[in-house]
């Protein structure tokens, strides 16, 4: 199948730009085999039976995009004033952080580091990169802080930065929390306000680590919280910390020929514990639970055939879950082995990292249903609705911009429910 099958004409005029009002006004489309109902998610509950299970992916965006002053090298002597008139975007420098490198992983690791960090980032302005150092002074509690970047090594796709500060005390997450911006998706061509550091962000997010906000969560508020418990339907969360890659556009013709960006996800050993007794009634909160959910099958029957396998690099490849044999495994009697594989190894919480692509034609192994919100054309997100309706994500897509939905991160959703339930 070729990536041209999932192209549609998306409207600007139906792009959100900026999120709804309220989170749960947002408008929620319920389709189980053909569209059955249009709502809204405050109401979200009346579409879901007592006994579920929501899983939501609690991972927290952090303020990835880094700006330095070209000018200000190693050198400096004075701060550079940020309202300046002379402090022209000409001048900026900007870092991304993607991801930690190897030694920096789990993402915790990296975000409760001290003294120094290394990431792997995209660096705009590269080419004006002339000292060896990039710094900025910062202030903490009123304690000034020099913050410097070095570039240690240049990689395919991106830069190896380290970054150091010159405070034992204040962690890395505190740093960024400091001098970062909120990442918003490249789409939006403005720069993030007050109402983003709010928005663009879960009401439940914990964990730090996402460079992009699991978007399918951001209607989710206490009213909404509060209808579900009422009605029986239990909450649990699951990491999936969402990459920079999310955004990357599909370049090829066959989607098979696309190399899935992998993210790092860690789930708890009582969640899996959870799964082994409760694996009836699960749905999906978003395409990162969805595929957090469906990697911890795989990751069971990979373990399992290979009992040999170093519990720091625990990997789920691209089409590990089309090429593993699961020899009829039950998501019971998988999930059972992986939480007894967990205590044998004294392990609490599963650290991973997932590649799974979702396309049409995978059968799922955990999820009954997805709550999403609607994605960009040709993108890899979209071949997991294919994956779940068929063809008829034509006509769901069709409808929505038909009925004016909001589309992509700050818009609309949808309840989707799978044939085999």
């Amino acid at each position: 199948m070729k990536m041209a099958d999932f192209d549609y004409d998306l409207p600007d005029e139906r792009i959100a730009y900026t999120p709804a009002g309220n989170r749960s006004d947002s408008k929620l489309l319920v389709w189980d085999q053909v569209i059955t109902a249009e709502a809204q998610y405050k109401y979200i509950a009346d579409y879901i039976p007592t006994g579920h299970s929501l899983f939501f992916n609690n991972s927290k965006v952090i303020a990835a995009r880094i700006l330095f002053d070209k000018s200000y090298g190693h050198d400096a002597e004075k701060m550079i004033d940020p309202h300046s008139s002379t402090n022209s975007k000409q001048n900026k420098i900007e870092i991304f952080c993607l991801e930690p490198t190897a030694a920096f992983t789990p993402v915790q690791l990296a975000m409760q580091a001290t003294n120094k960090v290394q990431w792997k980032c995209l660096v705009g302005g590269a080419k004006k990169w002339k000292t060896e150092f990039l710094q900025k002074e910062l202030f903490y509690d009123h304690i000034k802080i020099l913050l410097s970047a070095k570039k240690i090594a240049q990689e395919e796709g991106h830069f190896v930065i380290e970054f150091s500060w010159d405070h034992p005390d204040i962690v890395f997450s505190e740093i960024i929390a400091l001098v970062g911006q909120i990442p918003l998706p490249p789409y939006i061509q403005r720069e993030a306000n007050e109402t983003d550091k709010d928005r663009y962000q879960t009401t439940y997010a914990t964990t730090e680590g996402s460079v992009a906000a699991p978007t399918a969560g951001l209607h989710f508020d206490e009213h909404v919280f509060n209808t579900l418990s009422a009605k029986g339907i239990d909450k649990k969360f699951i990491t999936l910390h969402v990459g920079a890659g999310t955004f990357m556009p599909v370049k090829v013709d066959d989607f098979q020929d696309h190399l899935m960006h992998a993210e790092f996800i860690d789930v708890s050993v009582e969640t899996i514990e959870y799964l082994a007794t409760t694996s009836d009634n699960v749905i999906a909160v978003g395409t990162t639970s969805l595929r957090t959910l469906e990697s911890l099958y795989w990751l069971a029957i990979k373990i399992k055939q290979t009992p040999e396998i170093d519990v720091n690099e625990i990997n789920l490849l691209q089409w590990d879950a089309y090429t593993l044999e699961d020899k009829k495994m039950s998501i019971n009697e998988a999930m059972q082995f992986l939480k007894d594989w967990m205590t044998q190894k004294k392990i609490k919480t599963l650290f991973a990292t997932t590649q799974l692509m979702v396309k049409p034609g995978y059968q799922f192994k955990i999820c009954k249903g997805l709550i999403t919100n609607f994605h960009q054309p040709k993108s890899t997100l979209l071949l997991i609705i294919a994956a779940i309706a068929g063809d008829e994500w034509k006509t769901v897509y069709q409808h929505a911009i038909a009925n004016e939905y909001r589309f992509l991160s700050y818009g609309d959703g949808c309840l989707f429910w799978f044939n085999h339930r």
